[in-house]
């Protein structure tokens, strides 16, 4: 089943932001009209209402006929079916304009005095019989004739104008307009592209970074990225890191056991080629094969614990501690040492459980086995950094004889105990130690302020 290959990211915002201006210039266009359209119709009735005040300056005879003005406000309105018309409404008639010859105009009812309306558009038929459409404006006037008896009557005045003058108008405006915002529209998406690939940029920078590392060109990449990708980045580089360091590990180890093997595996050659009887070369055979099997049980459990996921999910110290604390109790039952906790509440550990056990056992273990009756555990938080995991601060302090200064430096090699009366292997610390230079921590050991005897305190840096 084949899929379609999604989108880029700059495809994916130019299409988006394409869309949005598209919306934004039809919205804005439509607006435009609109408002084009609401003015034409107000200049419109203005120019019509000028007229029909034209038309309020002519006369009545005495019969109370109208008289026409000589000098029309417009030529149209002596031009039959120009499309501007008047027409006066009065008590004893109406009176319509020249140009109304032909055309069918809807009748006016007598408006008050200063009323005025306007209305449109209504349908009139032309001249040819075709329908057509207009706008109409009326006035309501009063008509006072003077001498020796006053005489006053309300009449009113009706100007007509089909809709094709103001049709070319908005016509003409909505061609000007599309044009001018498709261009300005052209203009803009071509812009926003070029914005858009220059916002990107960094992001192909990154890609074209991370394909250098693919090839070996570069070891990790560089630092100098916008504030948004630093973490990305350093995410990144520390996983390059992570993944480097599981590497070396692993060809170390394979080449320690590799080096540990060949002692066992010469002694047998040797053996083989000697005289030795039958039950002696059994013995050597069980010997060194049992030998072999503890190296190679050792060196695996070595890598198992030496390293740890990156973006481990957080884990809860104080019931890991409470159950190796309840297992030490009972072993060093007879001295009957008390350990107490000063644990922040909240505090996780970033990392993997196994390692979590490892480093609290080793260091509660050898608390225990040297304390006289009190071992302190602390765990605080540590050191901070924006936009990180806060940092981890382990420390366990027992009030045993403590651990000389000259001799800080042998207790945490490999193989070397603090005192070779007390049973052990002397690996313990070494291990801890290891543990915490794959976080990236530190492991300090120092006289205890708290019990006096020795402080352990391990700090782990903020993670990412």
């Amino acid at each position: 089943m084949s899929w379609r290959q999604p989108l880029s990211l700059q495809a994916r915002q130019v299409l988006v932001a394409s869309l949005g201006l598209v919306a934004f210039l039809a919205l804005a266009g439509y607006a435009l009209d609109r408002a084009f359209l609401e003015t034409a119709k107000g200049n419109l009735r203005e120019r019509m209402r000028s007229y029909a005040l034209a038309f309020a300056d002519s006369d009545f005879a005495r019969d109370g006929s109208f008289i026409p003005p000589y000098d029309m406000p417009d030529p149209r309105f002596e031009r039959p079916g120009s499309g501007l018309y008047a027409e006066v409404v009065f008590p004893n008639g109406h009176w319509d304009s020249p140009s109304s010859i032909g055309p069918l105009l809807p009748e006016g009812r007598m408006l008050q005095a200063q009323e005025e309306v306007f209305e449109g558009p209504l349908e009139i038929t032309e001249i040819s019989g075709a329908k057509g459409e207009a706008y109409r404006y009326g006035r309501g006037l009063i008509w006072s004739l003077e001498g020796g008896k006053a005489a006053e009557f309300a009449y009113t005045v009706y100007i007509f104008e089909d809709t094709t003058a103001l049709s070319r108008q908005v016509q003409v405006f909505r061609q000007e307009l599309w044009r001018y915002l498709g261009g300005a529209g052209i203009i803009l998406v071509l812009l926003q592209t070029v914005i858009l690939r220059w916002s990107l940029l960094p992001l192909r920078r990154v890609i074209h970074e991370l394909k250098r590392v693919q090839r070996g060109e570069a070891s990790r990449m560089s630092e100098r990225h916008p504030r948004e990708l630093e973490p990305l980045a350093e995410s990144i580089n520390a996983f390059i890191e992570s993944e480097r360091e599981n590497l070396d590990r692993q060809r170390n180890t394979l080449a320690d056991l590799a080096h540990s093997l060949k002692t066992p595996l010469a002694v047998l050659r040797a053996r083989v080629d000697s005289d030795a009887t039958h039950g002696e070369l059994r013995e050597e055979v069980i010997t060194q094969v049992g030998r072999m099997s503890d190296l190679v049980s050792y060196q695996l459990s070595r890598a198992a614990r030496s390293g740890h996921a990156l973006f481990a999910a957080p884990i809860a110290i104080e019931p890991h501690a409470e159950q190796i604390v309840r297992g030490l109790e009972k072993v060093y039952a007879s001295k009957g040492v008390i350990c107490e906790f000063d644990i922040a509440e909240g505090v996780p550990f970033q990392g993997e459980p196994g390692d979590l056990q490892e480093l609290l056992g080793n260091l509660l273990e050898n608390a225990f086995k040297w304390a006289r009756s009190r071992v302190l555990l602390t765990v605080h938080v540590g050191e901070t950094a924006p936009g990180r995991r806060p940092g981890l601060l382990i420390a366990v302090d027992d009030d045993g004889p403590g651990i000389p200064e000259e001799k800080i430096g042998l207790v945490l090699q490999r193989g070397v105990r603090g005192d070779e009366r007390v049973q052990g292997h002397g690996i313990g610390l070494s291990i801890v130690q290891d543990l915490v230079k794959g976080y990236r921590g530190t492991l300090d050991v120092r006289r205890s302020t708290e019990l006096g005897g020795a402080r352990f305190e391990v700090v782990l840096p903020p993670g990412l």
